[in-house]
């Protein structure tokens, strides 16, 4: 059988068998892929525990009729090992990977952006610092959530009115609307949080972490709620790994 190699962040993985796995992987060149893992939950397999969730790893597969198989895997990092023992920025992990497995649909359709981009939010999870300093890591999953909506074209104003391009400052936020709006285009039911949760979120989905320091709480707290109900909104269903983040 052919064989090829990619870059991948195990997403999660399922029994098939006495001792296979189906492992849903994201991958640098082939989007998200499902794989079996023959013998991997065997006490004597070679790399069965660097199919684990959060593992980003290089993969051998070899292509087969409806799933492809795992021949080899080398570890790049293990994100997990770092991450199991605190419970804040573990929770906040596996809604990264839930919702890169909810964005990303399709199979083997190219995803090169979502995947840099769940890697990079791992990788500052676990070390729990930004590039300006350390955050919590509900602030980085916010950061997270925002911007790979972004990149599958969900991106969420923050600016002008999301519904008819009206220059803000505005005080009300839509998810359905697809962020901030004007008082004309307000629909009912509409959240007003304040400016500095506004801009805090603004800052998350640029990216802009000196823009997110000194935040006072309430704001981080406000931020973390309308970006779950965006999310959701955009996503049809609840992320069920949110339930479990501390906000």
């Amino acid at each position: 059988m052919p064989t090829y190699r990619d870059a991948a962040v195990v997403l999660r993985t399922h029994k098939l068998g006495e001792a296979d796995r189906i492992v849903t992987m994201l991958t640098r060149e082939n989007g998200k892929l499902r794989a079996v893992a023959k013998g991997v939950r065997r006490t004597s397999s070679k790399f069965g525990a660097r199919l684990e969730p959060f593992s980003h790893i290089d993969i051998q597969l070899a292509a087969g009729r409806t799933l492809d198989v795992v021949t080899q895997v080398v570890s790049i990092d293990s994100f997990g090992q770092r991450l199991i023992g605190d419970y804040p920025r573990y929770t906040a992990g596996e809604a990264m990977l839930e919702m890169a497995d909810r964005l990303v649909a399709e199979e083997r359709e190219p995803a090169l952006q979502q995947y840099r981009l769940l890697v990079g939010a791992l990788r500052v999870l676990e070390q729990g610092s930004t590039s300006d300093g350390p955050r919590p890591a509900s602030m980085i999953l916010d950061s997270y959530l925002l911007r790979s909506l972004a990149v599958a074209g969900y991106a969420p104003s923050f600016g002008p009115c999301a519904r008819c391009g009206t220059v803000g400052p505005h005080q009300a936020f839509s998810a359905p609307a697809g962020g901030v709006v004007c008082e004309i285009c307000r629909p009912s039911g509409s959240a007003r949080p304040a400016a500095e949760t506004l801009a805090l979120l603004g800052a998350l989905l640029e990216g802009d972490w000196p823009a997110t320091r000194e935040v006072e709480p309430f704001a981080v707290r406000q931020a973390s709620g309308l970006t779950a109900a965006y999310a959701t909104w955009h996503l049809d269903r609840n992320l069920k790994s949110l339930a479990h983040v501390e906000r």
